[in-house]
């Protein structure tokens, strides 16, 4: 009886290593997974040198500016204390005082009245041992006082009765007699009053 040999039905022919290797991709002439069956894809390798190119361009050494030069400040004096305020008062009064002195006034006291009383600021009291000397006493202290710009707004006693008061709004000036001076006592009167030197 003849040998009959099978022969492989069509689709199903053997096939050779080579070509289920090939077929696999693991074979000698399998074709590497990359593009153009290079290694790594050209996508990234691209993005790599582009980002490259940035990092370079972003980290340049900053710019050299010019030193400019140091300011010189000057130290600033402090401020001046402030002044004190004139007491133009207290000045018609010390011109009171020298007018009595120079006619020879006796017992000058001046009190200061400004926290106890509206009439004036200061009184000045002084003793005259005649009614005549009073009289001088009188017109020397008007003139030196006036002579400061002070208006004389009254003056009382001309006539005699041993008490000449002259006006000048904050400074009034008593010229008395001593016995005229000690009954009305105007240093006691006044004893809170404090004293000033002129």
């Amino acid at each position: 009886m003849a040998k009959t040999t099978r022969r492989p039905a069509k689709g199903s022919a053997r096939r050779s290593p080579k070509a289920k290797a090939a077929k696999a991709g693991t074979g000698k002439g399998a074709r590497p997974s990359g593009p153009r069956g290079g290694g790594k894809p050209k996508g990234k390798g691209a993005a790599a040198r582009k980002g490259r190119k940035v990092a370079a361009r972003t980290q340049r050494p900053p710019r050299r500016v010019a030193a400019r030069p140091a300011v010189r400040v000057e130290p600033v004096a402090p401020p001046a204390p402030p002044r004190p305020e004139r007491d133009e008062a207290r000045e018609r009064a010390a011109a009171a005082v020298q007018g009595g002195l120079d006619k020879k006034a006796e017992d000058v006291l001046v009190l200061d009245v400004r926290n106890l009383s509206g009439v004036a600021d200061y009184f000045v009291l002084m003793s005259a041992d005649s009614e005549r000397q009073a009289g001088a006493v009188a017109d020397a202290v008007d003139e030196k006082v006036t002579a400061l710009g002070a208006i004389r707004l009254g003056v009382e006693g001309r006539g005699g009765g041993g008490w000449v008061l002259l006006d000048f709004g904050d400074v009034v000036v008593h010229v008395m007699d001593p016995e005229t001076r000690k009954f009305y006592d105007l240093e006691g009167l006044w004893a809170d009053a404090p004293r000033v030197q002129v």
